[in-house]
């Protein structure tokens, strides 16, 4: 009987230190729990220090922001909005927290004496502390950084960068709520422009069938693009440049730059010139009067003369080398 008293005694011990749970499991429970309601996590200097201290078995993301007015930090107010969608996607999608992946918040104005500590220079940043034990650790080596470009960051390329890094386990989706507003608005407008495109459409039918419209459409479309619309717009050409004697320069020199104005004044050209040469071949000889006729065809021909000579013009300050001229440029 004493036997028995003395091996019950001996082994409660070991009961009790078996049934206590180990203070880092303890501590990934209590901020999960908390994550369920509420996530990302709002730290201070207290819950920061808590959950990045090793040994701990579990990830953790904190987010390094400043949003007070005060601050003038546009970046972190324009990256919210997608931190608190990928953490709570995160979340709901791990119930159970088989991930161990824990996110949180850090507020300058709440954790004054972590920034200090960590010398944090500019925000947003996102530090990723990895597991110190257990699978995937990672002991003794810093957190991992999430360098934000010069535009807001998008939660997915976030989403992935922290799926990369994390041990194995599940990878909760980002799940962005349904825009019922903008299905409504969309389906209003295209409603709304059905229904005007049936009330409208005998009005329409006529300049679609009408060959002057599309001759139009198609010359303005080929002087915009002759005249180097595109090269500007992929190339993002200034409009105009100075030329280092307090003036201002519409041509740029060589043929591998131009001005947005230099374009600009290539297609009133080319469109002067286009509008020349119809006039002369459909408009002049329809008209009856022997003498109108006459002065139209000196008319025309002289503004053709001048806007060639324009161009040639133009061609000689792109290369100086040009060998043609015309008068009177």
């Amino acid at each position: 009987m004493r036997f028995l008293q003395a091996l019950t005694w001996s082994l409660l011990p070991l009961a009790a230190l078996a049934a206590k749970k180990s203070p880092k499991v303890e501590r990934f429970e209590k901020f999960h729990k908390k994550a369920l309601s509420s996530s990302p996590l709002k730290m201070g200097d207290l819950e920061y220090d808590t959950l990045t201290k090793a040994p701990r078995d579990y990830s953790v993301v904190v987010l390094l922001t400043a949003m007070e007015s005060q601050y003038g930090c546009q970046p972190c107010r324009e990256f919210k909005p997608e931190w608190d969608l990928l953490s709570s996607s995160w979340v709901k999608g791990d119930k159970a927290g088989e991930s161990r992946v824990l996110f949180g918040t850090l507020d300058f104005a709440d954790a004054k004496a972590t920034f200090q500590q960590l010398q944090i220079q500019s925000v947003p940043l996102l530090l990723l502390f990895q597991p110190t034990v257990g699978p995937g650790a990672k002991l003794g080596e810093p957190p991992l950084k999430y360098e934000f470009g010069p535009n807001p960051a998008d939660g997915g390329a976030v989403h992935g960068w922290i799926s990369r890094r994390l041990p194995p386990g599940p990878r909760p989706p980002i799940i962005r709520p349904v825009n019922y507003s903008g299905i409504l608005v969309g389906a209003t407008i295209v409603l709304g422009f059905l229904s005007i495109l049936r009330v409208a459409w005998p009005y329409f039918v006529p300049i679609i069938r009408n060959r002057n419209f599309w001759a139009a459409l198609s010359l303005l479309s080929i002087l915009m693009f002759t005249s180097g619309h595109m090269y500007n717009h992929i190339r993002g050409t200034p409009y105009v440049a100075g030329d280092g004697k307090g003036g201002i320069s519409y041509f740029a020199g060589g043929f591998s730059s131009q001005f947005g104005l230099e374009s600009q004044i290539v297609a009133a050209m080319y469109g002067v010139l286009s509008f020349a040469t119809i006039s002369l071949a459909l408009k002049v000889p329809r008209i009856a009067d022997p003498r109108k006729q006459k002065m139209a065809v000196w008319v025309w021909s002289a503004i053709m003369l001048a806007m060639y000579s324009f161009l040639l013009s133009t061609f000689r300050i792109k290369n100086g080398g040009y060998p043609f001229w015309l008068p009177p440029f």
